[in-house]
């Protein structure tokens, strides 16, 4: 998967989930204002605003009036429809995201075994940990563990919960499994191991000298 795919599914699974996070939330129950709205689903006001606009135009939401100058959204005939097909978009969007994932780690994992680095362990427990998982069924390496400093359970995945590399004996590499901050826990590994062996794949879009980049863009700032 390129790097304009992958940029292109994640931006239209998150279009689609936010469209569909809204429409299920008003088929629940009524919504009376749209901030009631945005806290239940957790995207922003004017996010909702432009959502909402959207689906009264295309006639899968309308509204009613409310006590005190409100208005309550209620899905049509035509919302059902248009949920049940995202729901069909959404899940076909996952799907590729978890294929071009698996396969990016599959390749990480294969060239870290071919060059004698067997002993991984993945850093961030959530669902890409589970991906790199799969991928390195077959592949002739031991994943030791998995670090995550505020899990609550000593096992996640099948693999015991480091709470940093300090726990993980005899690792020759660490394999970067968090989404949420990718880039600050690659310069962590990186305060500790060689780039070598700290191994990320594209979609996570790490840049490996970005320390270096920021100092030297300062520096001409400041010579100018």
């Amino acid at each position: 998967m390129t790097s304009a795919m992958r940029e292109l599914t994640v931006t239209s699974e998150r279009r689609i989930q936010s469209e569909l996070d809204m429409l299920t939330a008003v088929e629940q129950g009524v919504v009376v204002t749209q901030a009631t709205l945005t806290k239940r689903i957790g995207i922003s006001i004017g996010l909702i605003n432009a959502l909402l606009k959207r689906a009264i135009l295309m006639g899968y939401v309308k509204t009613r009036q409310a006590p005190y100058k409100r208005y309550a959204y209620y899905l049509t005939p035509k919302g059902f429809a248009k949920k049940s097909r995202l729901v069909s978009e959404y899940l076909d969007c996952s799907l590729r995201f978890f294929r071009g994932a698996r396969s990016e780690y599959a390749e990480l994992i294969a060239a870290a075994s071919k060059a004698g680095m067997t002993r991984l362990v993945l850093v961030g427990s959530g669902e890409l940990a589970e991906i790199a998982l799969l991928a390195a069924w077959g592949e002739d390496v031991t994943l030791i563990g998995v670090i995550d400093p505020n899990a609550n359970e000593p096992r996640r995945h099948g693999l015991n919960v480091l709470r940093s590399l300090d726990e993980a004996q005899h690792c020759d590499a660490v394999v970067i499994t968090d989404p949420k901050e990718p880039q600050r826990t690659y310069e962590e590994m990186r305060a500790i191991l060689p780039a070598s062996r700290v191994l990320a794949p594209p979609l996570l879009k790490i840049t490996p000298d970005q320390a270096e980049l920021i100092a030297a863009q300062k520096q001409l700032g400041a010579a100018a």
